[in-house]
């Protein structure tokens, strides 16, 4: 596999399944649990910032990983203030931080050497038989393309003229 490709069709689905979305679809609750898809965008920045810095940490073992940190200590509240970092903010204002934060991992990730790509055990506090490839794969790649089936989910609503409520069965 190739790690840039890998990224790369993972933020593609994604940009498929956020395109002529209409402007309600965007702040309506409910696209995943309680979320909105701006949410949804807020909380996949914030794993891309995530992912940068453990890519930093490939090439500089002392880069600091305060994200990362959080995320490991507890992953509720990283969620909560990823989404609140944000939700002042207008839809296209969120997908551009989204955007932005790809494109800064995406960077670095192609700076990784491909024995690093491969060496297992190389994230230790994710699983001794993974390798970094591994990781980009499950946590970016198929989390983006669950989130990007969610908010299909609201662009088909929307496209059929139906509310959060009819979403929701209510």
């Amino acid at each position: 596999m190739n790690p840039v490709d890998i990224a790369f069709y993972g933020h593609q689905f994604l940009q498929q399944q956020v395109e002529d979305l209409p402007p309600a679809g965007w702040v309506a609750p409910d696209a995943c649990g309680t979320w909105s898809v701006k949410d949804i965008l807020a909380h996949l920045r914030s794993y891309e910032q995530v992912l940068a810095e453990i890519l930093s940490q490939m090439t500089d073992p002392t880069a600091p990983t305060p994200r990362l940190d959080r995320m490991r200590a507890d992953g509720e509240a990283f969620n909560r203030e990823a989404i609140a970092a944000l939700a002042g903010h207008s839809p296209d204002e969120v997908w551009t931080a989204y955007e932005s934060a790809f494109q800064i991992a995406q960077e670095k990730l192609a700076r990784i050497s491909a024995e690093t790509w491969h060496a297992r055990g190389i994230l230790a506090w994710y699983g001794p038989t993974y390798d970094l490839e591994d990781f980009l794969v499950y946590t970016f790649y198929g989390h983006k393309r669950e989130h990007g089936a969610q908010i299909a989910v609201v662009k088909d609503h929307y496209r059929r003229g139906m509310t959060g409520q009819a979403r929701n069965g209510n």
